[in-house]
């Protein structure tokens, strides 16, 4: 997935199998690299106004290969922990970060949440404020349950003033049989599959937190003034909730 992703990012961090992967993508959303690219320049916008607000760690989950604009590029003060389960990204990433002292790359599945909450307990205090960051990185979870299950055990453990940051695919009115053959393509990742939802989804994860302004929208439209994309085309949903004081 990591690697699908920094090629569709215009990285170097890819393999031949890799752009044959994305190609088989790209019969089915031609504008995958655009969507890519949407979504990275959404968290570096989610990042830059969390630093803004006094937020000075966070947590990036299914961070894939650090590529461009990572989260302790544009955080610089900050407290940073990265979460993969893939291995091959974990050594890269450690490698390309080894020279980050306030950066942390740990091994985690989202399968169990409360195993990485318990590994980044190690960096970050989560008596203050965190940001949990969970950018692309659901909709590669089918199981509906399962993905609110995660998101609420996240959620448990987070101080007044943290917040949650979600991107998420949804797949427009893209028709049945084109859903099937993206989904073909990432079931032979290591993530095993994928699934687009809609703002409902999104809204059931966030419930109760404080979200910021505009709420649950395509993240072109995040605190941007990107042209709004087809709200029935395939895209990328994003949303920042605070929890409460």
């Amino acid at each position: 997935m990591a690697r699908i992703y920094d090629y569709f990012l215009g990285g170097k961090d890819n393999y031949a199998a890799d752009r044959a992967a994305a190609a088989r993508i790209l019969e089915v959303i031609p504008h995958a690299p655009e969507m890519a690219r949407a979504n990275r320049a959404f968290l570096g916008r989610v990042v830059r106004h969390l630093v803004g607000v006094g937020i000075d760690q966070f947590l990036d989950l299914g961070t894939g290969l650090p590529t461009r604009e990572n989260v302790h590029e544009v955080a610089t003060e900050a407290r940073v922990v990265y979460v993969d389960n893939d291995p091959v990204v974990l050594v890269h990433a450690r490698a390309l970060l080894a020279d980050s002292p306030r950066t942390e790359v740990v091994e985690g599945n989202l399968h169990d949440p409360e195993r990485i909450l318990a590994d980044a307990g190690e960096y970050l205090d989560f008596g203050r404020p965190v940001a949990v960051l969970l950018m692309a990185i659901l909709h590669f979870f089918p199981d509906d349950a399962e993905v609110a299950a995660i998101v609420a055990a996240l959620r448990r453990p987070l101080a007044p003033g943290s917040c949650v940051a979600v991107s998420h695919g949804h797949a427009g009115e893209l028709p049945p049989d084109w859903r099937r053959r993206g989904r073909a393509v990432y079931a032979g990742t290591y993530a095993g599959g994928a699934a687009g939802r809609g703002k409902e989804h999104l809204a059931g994860w966030l419930d109760g937190l404080e979200l910021v302004p505009p709420g649950i929208v395509p993240v072109q439209k995040w605190h941007s003034t990107e042209e709004t994309p087809d709200p029935t085309a395939v895209g990328v949903l994003g949303a920042v909730g605070f929890v409460p004081h």
